[in-house]
């Protein structure tokens, strides 16, 4: 389980996180949905301990992000807006040195597991440098999963993608959210509504809104987003 709790950010005068708190059990895929901004980046990146809380603590499955950072790191797979990939290297050189990092017994056929998994056979053998944008997102979902995290942490894993390319990586976060926790960050409605079942929305820091998505009829959801932001400009 993913517990935030009354977690705050503060950078000078500004919060950029506010009081956030939710819970995400497992089988869950939920949708952090914002305006660039909102403050949705940074909630990311304490939870996967890459900014320390102003206040506030996070939980992942019973480890504490102040008390034992290192298990919740093993625990989460990330993959940041800016996918830090090595470029010049080979998809699979890249992705055996990362199992490598993890100490992976049998990294070799966890390697091929992930780039089945992740669909990318057809350009295993090419440099990075030389992928398509969805081919770079693939490589960063396979990094991220290739230790069999319980929680995967994705922050806008479709910007930038074709049509093709955004079912192609949907369908691939839905199918890994059956078993494991999912939070992903997007500021497109209808990405929340394309692989979520829940939505936390959340405006200038502070979290204004968390609903599952099936208790919303077709096009309400956006309503209320564009409602709740425009009300606290």
């Amino acid at each position: 389980m993913l517990e935030v709790k009354n977690i705050t950010k503060v950078y000078g005068e500004q919060r950029a996180v506010d009081n956030a708190s939710f819970t995400i059990t497992p089988g869950e895929i939920v949708g952090l949905l914002g305006p660039n901004g909102a403050g949705k980046s940074t909630l990311m990146k304490i939870i996967t301990c890459f900014l320390p809380p102003t206040e506030g603590t996070v939980s992942v499955y019973g480890y504490d992000i102040f008390d034992d950072p290192v298990n919740v790191r093993r625990q989460i797979g990330y993959l940041p807006e800016q996918n830090p990939l090595y470029t010049d290297m080979y998809v699979r050189e890249f992705l055996r040195f990362v199992a490598g990092v993890y100490q992976i017994p049998h990294a070799k056929e966890r390697v091929e597991e992930m780039i089945a998994l992740t669909g990318l056979t057809p350009e295993s053998d090419k440099r990075i440098m030389a992928l398509s944008k969805g081919y770079r997102q693939r490589v960063g979902l396979a990094q991220a999963l290739i230790h069999d995290p319980k929680v995967l942490i994705l922050d806008e894993p479709t910007t930038g993608l074709d049509p093709n390319q955004l079912e192609e990586i949907r369908s691939l976060i839905r199918n890994v959210g059956k078993t494991k926790i999912v939070l992903l960050s997007t500021h497109i409605m209808q990405e929340v509504e394309a692989m979520c079942s829940r939505a936390i929305i959340i405006h200038h820091g502070k979290i204004i809104d968390d609903e599952l998505i099936k208790n919303f009829r077709p096009g309400e959801m956006t309503q209320r987003f564009h409602a709740l932001t425009q009300n606290r400009q």
